[in-house]
């Protein structure tokens, strides 16, 4: 494949640059221990023109702010190894060796015939990096190089925690077209084994889990990694208070390149019904199971904008929420919505638009994960308040995707050791939201 133009050059917003470049690193530490960090995060802001989340982190000797998508899925960090990449500190990961082995890589580069590079490496175990969001794999090269992430999120910039040896994958730069503007690569926070949760976790010896608290336009959220407080200005602490679900493995893999008998990196959940206004929706619940082929389920995902629902359900949801609206004036649809209404005539509470209560019931009809209007509607050109869900089709690989709108100033932690997903609901009703979250 040719290579497409190189990426725009790095921007972020002015919070992701006071966090990553005004930030004095701290001491280089490749584990834990009583000198190492019990936690690390990265800022995360949405991408306005592709709705996209996007985070900065620093690598590479000497150092640069490396701008990238935040992905739930994928088997490891990726960058763009061929336009501007310089480092003095990375190295290949040679073929039949034991991270080779453990990152079940079947691709070597035996002979590299050009200038050597982090792509053109002899004996070099190789990766498959896929842009998720325009399904696209590629191969390239597992590498190793310094990583750096911040140890505080306000109310002050802190130090940077160091991983000196951090293994990622390189690709070519035609792999990030399709993402936003800037952005050279793609953040895994999946449960693979070389995703950020278990490597950051193994390299700075804090538990394998994660919280991720996505923002909504102009403002600032968080992936906390690690052994910290969920705390949040002003002093709400939901640290003990999430509620839990089981997460899921599907048995199948939804990776655009895998070998017979991997399972799903993806995040899967038992949504076992989906209530609007507090009435059931009659569905076709086995749509809601993951059958032996892998097919089925849900999911959550950062790179669908909105919540996409198999051709059936979105038709029993939009027509269950048109009828508990029916005294709402409707207005001509706004793609990609089906369901949409006149905005002036919708009032506002605390937890956004004054509409029904979406639920999706997990594993008993006590545990519920309520979404409510601001996750639920979206406002569009004109004026129009729209139901924020996506008809995925007749036979999607997924029935449901919790698409990063309805996750928006949500906490929700993903505890790998204990195979759950807890959450909070909207925090916008203990009247805080991501923004305010606080570490150190």
């Amino acid at each position: 494949m040719a290579s497409m133009s190189p990426p725009h050059a790095v921007a972020c917003t002015a919070l992701l640059l006071l966090l990553l470049v005004s930030v004095s690193p701290c001491r280089a530490a490749s584990s834990g221990g009583s000198g190492g960090p019990s936690a690390v995060v990265l800022p995360v802001s949405i991408d306005d023109a592709t709705r996209q989340y996007v985070t900065m982190f620093r690598q590479r000797t000497p150092q640069v702010p490396v701008k990238a998508v935040v992905d739930l899925a994928g088997a490891t960090l990726w960058v763009d190894c061929e336009t501007g990449f310089a480092s003095s500190s990375y190295a290949g990961v040679p073929c039949g060796s034991k991270t080779c082995r453990l990152a079940r890589s079947f691709a070597c580069t035996t002979v590299c015939n050009g200038a050597p590079s982090p792509s053109c490496l002899n004996n070099t175990c190789g990766g498959f990096p896929e842009n998720t969001v325009t399904h696209v794999t590629t191969s390239d090269n597992f590498i190793t190089d310094v990583l750096s992430l911040p140890t505080t999120f306000r109310p002050a910039p802190g130090p940077l925690a160091t991983a000196p040896s951090f293994l990622f994958t390189c690709a070519p730069t035609f792999l990030t077209k399709g993402l936003a503007a800037g952005a050279t690569g793609m953040v895994s926070l999946s449960r693979a084994r070389f995703a950020l949760p278990t490597q950051l976790a193994a390299t700075f010896r804090f538990s394998r889990k994660f919280a991720l608290c996505l923002p909504p336009a102009s403002a600032a959220g968080v992936v906390v990694f690690g052994d910290a407080p969920y705390t949040f200005q002003p002093g709400v602490d939901l640290s003990k208070s999430l509620i839990y679900t089981p997460l899921l493995v599907n048995p199948v893999s939804t990776a655009g390149a895998s070998t017979n008998g991997d399972k799903s990196n993806e995040y899967f959940i038992g949504v076992t019904g989906i209530k609007v206004n507090g009435r059931a929706v009659r569905l076709n619940t086995t749509l809601l199971s993951i059958d032996k082929k892998g097919v089925g389920g849900t999911k959550l995902s950062t790179v669908a904008p909105y919540t996409v629902l198999e051709t059936s359900i979105h038709k029993a949801v939009t027509d269950a929420f048109a009828k508990e609206t029916a005294m709402i004036p409707r207005v001509p649809a706004v793609a990609p919505f089906k369901l949409c209404y006149d905005g002036s005539k919708v009032g506002g509470t605390r937890v956004g638009p004054a509409v029904p209560t979406v639920e999706l019931v997990l594993q008993n009809e006590a545990t519920s994960w309520v979404v409510f209007g601001a996750n639920s509607m979206v406002a569009t050109k004109g004026g129009a308040l729209c139901l924020g869900v996506v008809d995925g089709g007749a036979a999607p690989r997924t029935s449901v995707v919790i698409g990063g709108h309805m996750m928006e100033d949500n906490l929700l932690e993903f505890d790998l050791e204990g195979s759950r997903l807890g959450f909070s609901s909207s925090l916008l009703f203990r009247q805080t939201n991501c923004n305010n979250f606080r570490l150190g």
